[in-house]
């Protein structure tokens, strides 16, 4: 059997590319789509789709028109209008013209999935109807009852697939089989997954109690043969009461409920008294019954999943201390929690609208309209008193997410610490200063054996690693304040051969082999050159010294979209996977660092705070034996 034809008309792109591209064709169906009313006209009649998929709004026709005009051409063609408005006129308007459901805006794909589902079973039905009306042309009274009974069953599929409340899907089901089939009694069983027995869910004329409590096992009923089989079993004039279990049935129908290829529960009817025989037209009513119950059972149990599941991300996001704020591309708010309210001041109805008319901090607005491609993390200072990290998230599809964590505290940690830090070094000075000067002076005063004079340079070596440590440690604290910081439109690609060339002497000392490769014509990025040189210093300094002799050491610069990527490679003993996350913190230093190389632990946390004051982003790529691969990402100007 060829799949599905399905016709979807919208006059916007994006919602004919999520209907097509993402839900209907992984599903299994053919789709082609229609910009217009009248274009979708056009195409369903060359084409004649199984089923159309059509917005209301839409230049040339509306959706209700074009249902009407090609209920003209393919009166069988069923139709699923959908639309932003959701009224109750609008809904009677629809059914009128012809159409078979209809769906409000924003749906689910589940939602959407299982209108489709019954539409084209609609659609089957109405096919069986032309096939029979041929087949039984000599019989007018006949097909007439075809046709009252494809109309009411019609009706019934409306009305249970538009509940949710399964009690009552199931109640309508067992009085529709009954109706339709003319029978006595009926009942709807479920599988107990647990004690596989069937219970009666739902039923019509049994007595209440028998009801409630009635549990069959499958093996000692018709249920067997249904649940075990997956067919449905039929008790007729052809197939008399021998294969009952009681001798007061005297006709009866068991319809197996079929879930994603499993026998979930067994629909039935039975007549008790003599007289009539259910016919294979009821058999073809119970099948689809059958059908209708199952897509409704699967329907509700979808949305009280979803119901559980939103309900859950509800409180989780309304529990959070961290704000949490959801946009699209053009920059709506589609969530917001109340963490993010409390935070930013706002409150009221904001769905739906822009966030520069939501939000007045104009930072946090040029921080929720600016787009990223990848996750970034980004830090934003509200009423200069409060701090906070945001960490983007892009999402296809929807839009992107940020979450927000309050660090104020965190903050004024920090500047203590930096003060303090800042106030001891500079205390520390001195009192160095005139160890080193004693030390020289040492030696001046008279003749020292070679142990004196060892253990003076030893002295000298710790004098001058404290000396080193001193510097970093103001260094770091003037580049965390932003102090001494003048931006300016700076060409990156200059910076990386000063940087080379100041270090290109203790790369041949160790025989190393420096590779530039510098991108012709990269874009300037906004920096100050000063830092930005210390910054690819410090990095190829690293590289240089974790380098065995004879290694290589490349350094690249590109333009990658609207920003400048600066890449260090070496073949150095590399990085322990587990000391990777904690390279930029300050003193740290991986396991693998012999002890007698010099360093205080601070200059990659010097790196990380320049470009953190840039804008940008650095991460490391290592594997231990083969050598690091440090990549800097910064902003490039807008020309």
């Amino acid at each position: 059997m060829s799949e599905p034809l399905i016709l979807v008309a919208d006059d916007s792109r994006e919602i004919r590319n999520f209907i097509g591209e993402n839900v209907l064709v992984p599903a299994g169906y053919a789709v082609q789509t229609a910009e217009d009313g009248m274009s979708a006209l056009i195409l369903a009649r060359e084409i004649k789709p199984d089923l159309l998929i059509t917005d209301q709004q839409m230049p040339n026709l509306t959706g209700i028109e074009l249902i009407q005009h090609l209920r003209r051409d393919l009166p069988h063609l069923p139709a699923i209008l959908i639309t932003a408005e959701g009224s109750e006129s609008l809904v009677v308007e629809a059914l009128r013209a012809g159409a078979v459901d209809y769906l409000t805006k924003p749906f689910e794909a589940e939602y959407l999935l299982a209108a489709v589902g019954r539409a084209l079973t609609e659609r089957r039905r109405w096919e069986s109807l032309v096939e029979a009306r041929t087949e039984a042309q000599a019989s007018a009274e006949d097909l007439a009852n075809r046709l009252r009974t494809l109309e009411a069953m019609t009706l019934v599929g409306r009305t249970v697939t538009s509940l949710l409340d399964l009690d009552k899907i199931l109640t309508t089901v067992i009085e529709a089989a009954v109706h339709l089939t003319r029978a006595e009694e009926g009942s709807l069983l479920l599988v107990d997954d647990e004690s596989g027995e069937l219970y009666m869910r739902a039923s019509k004329n049994f007595d209440e109690e028998f009801a409630r409590t009635c549990r069959l096992h499958i093996r000692d009923s018709l249920a067997e043969q249904v649940v075990a089989s997956g067919k449905p079993v039929i008790i007729d004039e052809r197939f008399p009461q021998e294969n009952l279990t009681s001798s007061d049935i005297h006709s009866l129908i068991y319809m197996p409920l079929r879930l994603r290829g499993r026998v979930i529960g067994v629909l039935g009817v039975d007549n008790r008294k003599a007289g009539r025989w259910l016919t294979d037209q009821d058999k073809d009513v119970m099948m689809a019954l059958a059908d209708y119950a199952t897509i409704a059972i699967e329907t509700a149990q979808l949305f009280h999943r979803s119901e559980a599941e939103r309900n859950k991300l509800e409180t989780i996001l309304t529990k959070s201390e961290n704000g949490v704020i959801v946009t699209d591309p053009e920059d709506r708010l589609l969530l917001i929690n109340r963490a993010a309210k409390q935070a930013f001041g706002v409150s009221g109805k904001l769905i739906g609208k822009p966030v520069v008319e939501v939000f007045e901090d104009e930072k946090l607005k040029n921080l929720l309209c600016t787009k990223v491609k990848l996750p970034r993390l980004d830090e934003i200072e509200v009423d200069e008193e409060r701090f906070y990290s945001a960490q983007r998230t892009p999402i296809e599809g929807v839009g992107q997410a940020i979450v927000f964590h309050n660090i104020t505290h965190l903050k004024e940690l920090d500047r203590i610490k930096s003060e303090f830090v800042t106030t001891v070094s500079h205390d520390l000075r001195s009192p160095l200063t005139a160890v080193l000067g004693y030390l020289e002076l040492i030696e001046r005063a008279g003749t020292v054996n070679e142990q004196q004079g060892e253990f003076i340079r030893r002295a000298q070596t710790s004098v001058t690693q404290i000396t080193d440590l001193v510097n970093d440690l103001l260094e770091l604290g003037r580049v965390e304040a932003g102090l001494d910081m003048a931006k300016e439109e700076t060409p990156l690609t200059v910076l990386a051969r000063y940087a080379i060339e100041g270090l290109r002497g203790s790369a041949e000392a160790k025989e190393i082999t420096l590779e530039v490769d510098l991108q012709e014509f990269t874009p300037l990025v906004n920096g100050d050159p000063v830092r930005l040189r210390q910054m690819i210093g410090n990095l190829l300094d690293n590289a240089i010294k974790y380098t065995p002799e004879r290694g290589h050491v490349h350094l690249t610069v590109e333009a990658e979209g609207s920003q400048v990527v600066l890449q260090i490679r070496d073949t150095g003993v590399g990085i322990p996977q587990a000391d990777q996350p904690f390279l930029f913190d300050k003193f740290f230093r991986a396991r693998n660092v012999p002890e007698d190389l010099p360093g205080t632990g601070l200059g990659l946390s010097i790196v990380k705070s320049i470009v953190d004051n840039h804008g940008g982003r650095i991460w490391v790529d290592s594997k231990l034996g083969e050598g690091s691969t440090f990549t800097v990402v910064l902003q490039a100007v807008e020309t």
